[in-house]
C-alpha cells in the first residue's frame, strides 16, 4: 500500500525522530545502567527503579498530553519533548548521586509522556483523521528499529567517552536532529485541520454498549501486551538460558527479536492493512503464547522460534494500540482517549522487570506461564470486541 508524498514525508520525519526518542530513553538503560551504578555507587536495580518512576510519570501525564495534542496539535507537543529529552539527558549526565539520578529519569518521564508513540499517533490522528493508519504503521516499521540501531551506538559511546558524555550527545542530538523533525516536517494537524474532510471525522453510529465496553477491554489488551513486551526486552536473554541455550545462542536468538518486530509490521502493512484492524491484532495476540509454550516444552532448540513469534507479535500490537482506538471510536478526542487507554499500560511496564525478575528467580522458564496467560486473556479479549465499521480498509 501506498502513501501520498506529502504523508511519506510526515512518516519519514516522525519516524526517524521516534527512533530517537526510544533509542535514546527508553532503550537506555539496558546499556548504560551497569556502567552508570558503578560510577555513582549504587545499584543496578535503583538505576532501573529510577526508569520505573519515570514510566508512572509518564502514565500519570499520558491524558493531559493526549488532551493537549486533541486541542492544538501534536507538532509543537512534540517538538517540545524533544527540549524535554534534552535536558532530561544532560542532568543525567550531570547526576553524582541518587537525587540527581531520579531527577533526570523524572524529567525524561515528563518527555516521555509528551514525546512517545501515543503522542505520535495523537498526532496523526489529528492531521488524518481515520485515513492515519498506514501512516501509524509506518511511524512503527522506521521507530522499530530503535534498540537495533541505537543500542549499538549506546554501547560503542559508553566505550570510547564513557556514561556521561554517551548523555550528552543524545541530549545533542534531540536539539540538532529531533527538534528540527517535529517542529517543521510535521504538519500543525488540529481539529480544525482535520474536520476539512466531514467524512473523516465523522464514525458511523455505533451502540453504545459496545463503546462502553470497549474501552476497558482495549485497556486490559494494552496492559498484558506493554507488559509481556516490557519483561521479554529486560529479561529474554536470561530467560533463553533458563531454557536450556548457551549464552552466545540466548543472545543470538534475543537478537531476532528486532528483526521480527519489523517483519510483522511489514505484513501488517502490507497484507492487514485490508482488513479491519482487530484481525491483525487477534492474530498477533497469539503469537507469544504460542512460542513460550513451544520453548516451555522443547527447550533451547526452539529459542529462534519463540523469539520471532514474540517479535512478529509485538511488532503488530505495537501498531494495534494506535490504530485500534481510531477505528473503534474515531479521531475525536484521540490523544485523551489514548492517554487513558495507557495509563494502566504504563504502570504494568513500569511493574514487569521486577515481578518478572521474581518469577524468573523461582520458576525458571516457567515463568512463561504467567506471560502466556495473559496473552490468552488479551486474545479473548480481542474476540469480545466486535469488528464497529470503519470508512477506509485501503
Amino acid at each position: 500500500m501506498s502513501m501520498p508524498a506529502n504523508q511519506t514525508g510526515t512518516v519519514l520525519a516522525l519516524g526517524t525522530a521516534q527512533t530517537l526518542a526510544w533509542g535514546s530513553t527508553y532503550y537506555l538503560p539496558a546499556i548504560l545502567a551497569t556502567p552508570m551504578a558503578a560510577d555513582l555507587g549504587v545499584s543496578t536495580g535503583l538505576v532501573f527503579g529510577a526508569f520505573s518512576a519515570a514510566l508512572v510519570v509518564t502514565a500519570i501525564l499520558g491524558p493531559s498530553a493526549g488532551r493537549c495534542i486533541d486541542r492544538l496539535g501534536g507538532r509543537d507537543v512534540l517538538a517540545t519533548s524533544s527540549l524535554v529529552f534534552a535536558t532530561g539527558l544532560s542532568l543525567l549526565g550531570m547526576a553524582q548521586g541518587t537525587v540527581l539520578l531520579f531527577a533526570a529519569w523524572l524529567v525524561i518521564g515528563i518527555g516521555m509522556a509528551v514525546g512517545l508513540y501515543e503522542a505520535a499517533f495523537s498526532t496523526l490522528a489529528g492531521i488524518y483523521g481515520r485515513k492515519a493508519r498506514s501512516a501509524i504503521t509506518g511511524v512503527t516499521l522506521l521507530a522499530g528499529l530503535a534498540s537495533t540501531i541505537c543500542w549499538p551506538i549506546s554501547a560503542y559511546l559508553e566505550v570510547e567517552i564513557g556514561w556521561r558524555m554517551t548523555c550528552f550527545v543524545w541530549a545533542a542530538a534531540h536539539l540538532i536532529i529531533g527538534l528540527p523533525l517535529n517542529r517543521l516536517f510535521v504538519p500543525l494537524g488540529s481539529k480544525s485541520i482535520a474536520t476539512t474532510d466531514e467524512e473523516t471525522w465523522s464514525p458511523r453510529p455505533e451502540p453504545a454498549g459496545s463503546r462502553n465496553s470497549a474501552m476497558p477491554l482495549l485497556a486490559l489488551v494494552f496492559t498484558v501486551t506493554w507488559f509481556t513486551s516490557t519483561a521479554m526486552a529486560a529479561h529474554l536473554p536470561q530467560l533463553l538460558q533458563e531454557a536450556g541455550a548457551t549464552p552466545a545462542a540466548a543472545v543470538a536468538a534475543a537478537a531476532l527479536v528486532g528483526p521480527a518486530q519489523v517483519a510483522g509490521r511489514l505484513l501488517d502493512f502490507g497484507i492487514f492493512q485490508r482488513f479491519h484492524p482487530l484481525l491483525s491484532a487477534r492474530f498477533a495476540a497469539v503469537a507469544h503464547p504460542l512460542g513460550a509454550a513451544a520453548v516451555m516444552v522443547l527447550g533451547a532448540p526452539v529459542a529462534a522460534l519463540f523469539t520471532v513469534l514474540h517479535g512478529a507479535g509485538n511488532g503488530i500490537l505495537t501498531i494495534a494500540k494506535g490504530t485500534l482506538p481510531l477505528a473503534i471510536f474515531g479521531p475525536a478526542d484521540y490523544g485523551l482517549r489514548q492517554g487513558i487507554l495507557m495509563m494502566p499500560a504504563r504502570f504494568g511496564q513500569a511493574a514487569a522487570p521486577f515481578l518478572f525478575a521474581l518469577l524468573m528467580e523461582r520458576y525458571g522458564v516457567s515463568a512463561l506461564i504467567l506471560s502466556t496467560a495473559l496473552g490468552a486473556a488479551a486474545l479473548a479479549a480481542l474476540f469480545v470486541l466486535k469488528p464497529l465499521p470503519i470508512e477506509e480498509h485501503s
